[in-house]
């Protein structure tokens, strides 16, 4: 069976505290802040960045890119 490309590309860019910086896990997911969802890789990794290195001098706070058409439709 032919895997179906998804129509439209999602991802989420999101940051908070973890409890170790070589982890993904978040100490409070309730306070996780959300910086966008955007419909282009490239403005993803703008957002990314952006919000990485406003908070480089903090080793416990991480920001992630999150494929979410991949989440949406795992099939594709």
């Amino acid at each position: 069976m032919e895997k179906k490309k998804p129509s439209q590309t999602l991802h989420l860019v999101m940051g908070g505290r973890v409890s170790d910086p070589r982890s993904m896990d978040f100490q409070d997911p309730e306070s996780i802040h959300v910086a966008g969802v955007f419909s282009d890789y490239d403005n993803a990794v703008e957002a990314w960045r952006g919000n990485a290195q406003r908070t480089v001098d903090d080793a416990e706070m991480k920001y992630v890119i999150v494929p979410l058409h991949e989440l949406l439709t795992p099939e594709a």
